[in-house]
């Protein structure tokens, strides 16, 4: 993409009102307005649903149409990415999405305890280098942030094409004695995984299948 395109959706951005931007310094020391306050936002008590790293904002925008009786909000640093899930709730009207655009590691100075139900991470980068896995998006460290948003039944799925991402979570939640409620190693060849896996695809997922790689999915609990 070039810098001219980029500089034009930052523009739009700034013009939509499901996206909001807030600077670091603005949430860890000033206290972000809508941390425990989202239903005020949105103008309803229905669920909260995370798509964290949401890149174009497929899974966003494709269980928001699925799913009018709750919110979806995407979270990525990369706002001209996720312009294109904004751009498109606004042009055919689902008012039940919004987009964060800001570090994933800040995620529980954004919300309020309890206040989350449900958490997707959809083909996070799996950090494989050692140097990395501090940025792993289910390392334990970040386990426990979403255990504080996440209401006590809430649900965390990942979604990838990297195997040892796969292996490295489960191997962590069986570790720790977290409850798997479901794990698959190739969603499109074994039966079981829900609709929202098969249904809905991402950009990057499109081109793995392309390549024939397999994809994974987990749903888990961390309480």
């Amino acid at each position: 993409m070039g810098s001219k395109n980029k500089l034009k959706r930052f523009k739009e951005n700034e013009t939509f009102g499901n996206v909001i931007q807030p600077t670091r310094e603005e949430i860890v020391n000033e206290g972000f307005p809508h941390k425990g306050k989202w239903n005020k936002f949105f103008g309803n008590d229905n669920p909260i649903v995370l798509e964290l790293g949401c890149g174009k904002g497929e899974y966003t925008i494709g269980m928001a149409q699925q799913n009018g009786n709750k919110n979806f909000i995407g979270i990525d640093i990369k706002g001209a990415r996720f312009w294109r899930g904004a751009k498109t709730a606004i042009d055919e009207g689902i008012k039940n999405t919004a987009f964060i655009r800001t570090q994933i590691e800040l995620i529980d100075e954004l919300f309020d305890e309890n206040e989350v139900s449900e958490i997707w991470i959809t083909f996070p980068d799996p950090q494989i280098k050692y140097k990395r896995t501090k940025h792993r998006l289910t390392n334990a460290l970040f386990l426990e942030k979403y255990k504080t948003i996440l209401k006590e039944e809430g649900t965390v799925n990942l979604k990838t094409d990297s195997e040892f991402m796969h292996g490295y979570t489960l191997g962590l939640l069986h570790g720790s004695g977290l409850e798997v409620i479901y794990a698959n190693h190739d969603v499109y060849k074994n039966e079981g995984s829900p609709k929202e896996v098969l249904e809905i695809q991402t950009f990057y997922e499109k081109q793995y299948l392309e390549k024939g790689k397999p994809i994974t999915y987990i749903k888990f609990r961390v309480y």
